[in-house]
């Protein structure tokens, strides 16, 4: 079991001359070669090394927190509909695997609480909230015991409902321009920030820094692969969402960013 202070937000080096530690988040699991958002995609991710779990979550018909990127089940199980629309019932009867081999026919779509429990004691999750509002996440990890191993992303609205309900839960907004991370360092005074290409620059870096936030960038498709991930290790990033995780851990640590 990898220990949760690899978790930590603050990823500073403890001693002269230490590689900073950087976190692997594994994008919808390892959904490469497994169906993403799957319990074997989650498997698959924390048998690689990843320390994150980023997860999509949306919310049934009838109030339960399943776990699907798309807003219908049509691209990855052999049923269709929007999530909002159908039962859970309904969700749970369709077959998650089957598009990404036979091997893997009969997998169901997971529940947000299926993955906190797979999680727990093993990695963290990174929260992306689709559909779903921000007292039953928050109920959620609280029923799991997650507080302290999740990061909650969102728009800037949401992310406010999340603070007010648990303050100490951490949240993740995502910084487009310097007048947007002024804003989000002031009111949310988030633990971490999420970055993407648009917004990866040295200004807005550098205030995430400043303000003690953990830097955690996308790096994924054409992006993910080892000069970009090294580029992002060195303008400041702590943590990195990759489609890859077996191999950005294995590059991490050839580098000593990783444990």
């Amino acid at each position: 079991m990898r220990t949760f202070a690899a978790f930590l937000v603050s990823f500073a080096c403890v001693a002269w001359g230490q590689a900073p530690q950087v976190v692997v988040i594994s994008h919808r699991g390892e959904h490469l070669h497994h169906p993403e958002n799957t319990l074997p995609a989650f498997r698959a991710a924390f048998e690689a090394g990843a320390d994150f779990i980023e997860v999509d979550v949306r919310t049934t018909s009838d109030g339960r927190l399943v776990l699907m990127h798309n807003d219908t089940v049509d691209a990855r199980t052999n049923g269709s509909g929007a999530v909002k629309d159908l039962t859970f019932d309904e969700i749970r009867a369709l077959d998650a695997g089957l598009k990404s081999g036979q091997e893997f026919a009969g997998a169901e779509v997971p529940t947000f609480d299926e993955a906190l429990e797979f999680a727990h004691g093993r990695m963290g999750v990174y929260v992306d909230t689709k559909r779903a509002s921000a007292a039953d996440i928050v109920a959620a990890i609280e029923r799991h015991d997650m507080q302290d191993r999740v990061v909650i992303y969102g728009g800037y609205e949401y992310l406010k409902q999340v603070a007010a309900l648990r303050p100490k839960i951490r949240v993740m907004p995502e910084s487009v321009s310097v007048g947007v991370m002024k804003k989000l360092i002031d009111e949310l005074r988030p633990k971490v920030i999420a970055f993407d290409a648009r917004d990866f620059t040295d200004e807005i870096i550098a205030m995430g820094r400043d303000a003690g936030a953990g830097i955690y960038v996308d790096r994924l498709g054409e992006a993910d692969r080892p000069e970009i991930w090294q580029n992002a290790v060195d303008r400041g990033a702590t943590g990195i969402q990759t489609d890859k995780p077996a191999e950005l851990v294995e590059y991490l640590r050839s580098k000593g960013h990783h444990r």
